[in-house]
């Protein structure tokens, strides 16, 4: 290789691995205007469906990151069809991920498939209002890092480049240069009692409805097992003799995603040889089938492993679903997931960091706060791996943990609520309980909020306010003059990172925008003031951070002033 000189533009972070955690930190971080550069070593995009499911805290935060296409271009998980051996006649039908109800304050109710391939189509298309692209066939080598920044050393098209950065972000997958040259541990283990061939094909079967998963195969006995995979649903695991198969537009008008599971063949060969995957399908298929061709295909084995801290220096990991951080069993579909909120968790305080709006401890919590999210995810998942696997033909439990809707840092040293009883035991991956609400939760949504603005009104969401480039400050209220102490202290800090609305009741007469909120809303028909838990004549403030969490819930201008300082500094 030859050597180059040092790159001249500046890009305050890099990202190493363009799959999507890394377009989600990258995309965090460009919308609070910090410049990234992003690489990955592939010569070519990644194709694939993958791990398709986005579960509904997922939905949740590209809601705001103001990327809509995730949750329009998803499909709804299909039903399920089991078939009695040999023949297309139905056996069992089933609906393979939990049911919710749908609340006012949860407006994704119900997780979507999208292939990972259209997902970071996605992804890049948004990155690139930015005027920023992902670097393929880019590889970094090495890196060094001081108390001032970084120094990469990367490899593209056989020149050698030196590269200085501010900050450097892994999400690089399993083998990461990044977790490695960082010093993180990846202890776990990889299970060989969870093998499988996944990829996307071409195929047209007769009387094979698309509107269905299916399922084929050994469906009763011994050798069956069922788990949910990558937010797909219900397959089978430890036997050859079965085959799944769900259709997605994606691949094409005809394609499929399938999964030949077994543990005691040679699955590295198999996935090398398209003619015998193709002989599989056609055994298992009791119907004509016509092949058109096979788009992508892998071997896959369990992997439940996870480093012991997300970030050393100025060097950070965020997790994907095989990837740099947190490598999971199948059992819930958890690890694109995780991933994504990796990003976001880190990218809105990195970005105030980097601004010089917060102090370098900040970034302290996003290991505090994911660490132990990330260690109960695996220890529930692999749970419900190990149970299905010891009791055979057993559903996993259908639980809306799954949906991650739970998922909170309540125990975080950052927020702050003078509501809460101190000193509970640390839950981090929970479940949702719209009854109780604490600093540290997700931040419930409400519809159908009025906003006043000079005579005219407009209807809102509380989830169109939130954005990871600012706090947003709800002050509950019964009048604009209950609130005026609040608003004041907000004062001495810029729009452009803190922003307020006064929430008022239905029940509020005689309101004018006269108000030094940035927004005067009407709780028309009560859906915030339930979802947020107030009673009548009640004063509260809930702090809304950028990844929409809450802050802090406290009574005050004192309370307030309290939990931004804690954010802040300088002001």
């Amino acid at each position: 290789m030859s050597a180059a000189g040092v790159e001249s533009t500046h890009h305050t972070v890099f990202i190493v691995g363009a799959g999507p955690a890394g377009l989600v930190a990258a995309l965090t971080l460009l919308q609070n205007g910090i410049p990234v550069r992003i690489i990955d070593k592939e010569h070519n995009h990644r194709i694939g469906q993958r791990g398709p499911g986005i579960w509904p805290r997922s939905l949740e935060l590209f809601n705001f990151l103001n990327v809509p296409e995730v949750n329009d271009l998803g499909k709804p998980f299909p039903i399920t069809r089991s078939y009695k051996p040999g023949t297309l006649e139905p056996l069992t039908e089933s609906l393979m991920i939990p049911h919710m109800e749908p609340t006012p304050t949860v407006p994704f109710h119900f997780p979507k498939l999208i292939g990972q391939q259209l997902l970071d189509v996605i992804l890049r298309h948004h990155l690139e209002k930015f005027s920023c692209s992902v670097e393929m066939d880019t590889e970094l080598c090495s890196f060094e890092q001081s108390d001032q920044g970084i120094t990469a050393v990367l490899a593209k098209n056989g020149t050698l480049e030196t590269f200085d950065t501010k900050w450097m972000i892994g999400a690089d997958g399993a083998k990461s240069v990044v977790r490695k040259q960082l010093g993180l541990t990846f202890l776990g283990e990889t299970r060989d009692d969870v093998r499988m061939v996944m990829g996307d094909i071409r195929l047209h079967a007769v009387g094979l409805d698309r509107a269905y998963m299916h399922q084929f195969g050994n469906v009763t006995g011994r050798g069956y097992v069922h788990f949910l995979l990558l937010g797909l649903g219900e397959i089978c695991v430890l036997t050859l003799g079965s085959l799944t198969l769900r259709p997605t537009d994606e691949v094409g008008e005809d394609g499929w995603q399938f999964l030949i599971p077994g543990a005691d063949v040679d699955l590295k060969k198999l996935a090398q040889s398209e003619e015998l995957i193709m002989e599989i399908i056609a055994s298992l298929l009791p119907t004509e089938v016509t092949f058109n061709k096979i788009v992508w295909v892998s071997e896959y084995r369990a992997n439940i492993r996870m480093v012991n801290k997300l970030s050393e220096g100025r060097g950070f990991v965020v997790g994907v679903y095989i990837d740099a951080a947190h490598v999971q069993s199948p059992a819930g579909g958890q690890g694109l997931n995780s991933g994504i909120q990796d990003a976001f968790n880190l990218g809105w305080k990195l970005a105030l960091v980097e601004k010089g709006l917060a102090h370098k401890s900040l970034l302290e919590t996003y290991n505090a706060e994911r660490l132990p999210v990330i260690s109960e995810m695996l220890e529930r998942t692999t749970t419900i791996l190990n149970q299905a696997i010891k009791t055979e033909n057993m559903f996993p439990s259908r639980s809306t943990i799954l949906f991650m809707l739970g998922i909170n840092c309540r125990f975080s040293n950052i927020v702050l609520d003078e509501f809460a009883i101190p000193g509970k035991p640390i839950n981090a991956y929970g479940i949702l309980d719209e009854g109780h609400l604490e600093a540290g939760d997700r931040a419930p949504d409400a519809p159908n909020i009025l906003q006043l603005w000079h005579g005219e009104s407009d209807v809102k969401t509380l989830f169109s306010l939130y954005r990871p480039s600012y706090h947003t400050v709800l002050v509950f209220a019964p009048s604009l003059a209950g609130a005026k102490p609040i608003l004041g202290a907000l004062e001495a800090y810029d729009q452009s990172v803190v922003r307020s609305a006064v929430v008022l009741p239905s029940s509020a007469t005689g309101v004018t925008v006269a108000s030094p909120a940035d927004l005067v809303l009407v709780d028309q028909e009560g859906h915030a003031y339930s979802a947020y838990l107030m009673e009548a004549g009640q004063t509260k403030v809930f702090v809304i951070r950028p990844d929409g969490v809450i802050g802090a819930i406290v009574r005050g201008a004192e309370g307030v002033n309290k939990y931004l300082s804690g954010i802040f500094v300088g002001v």
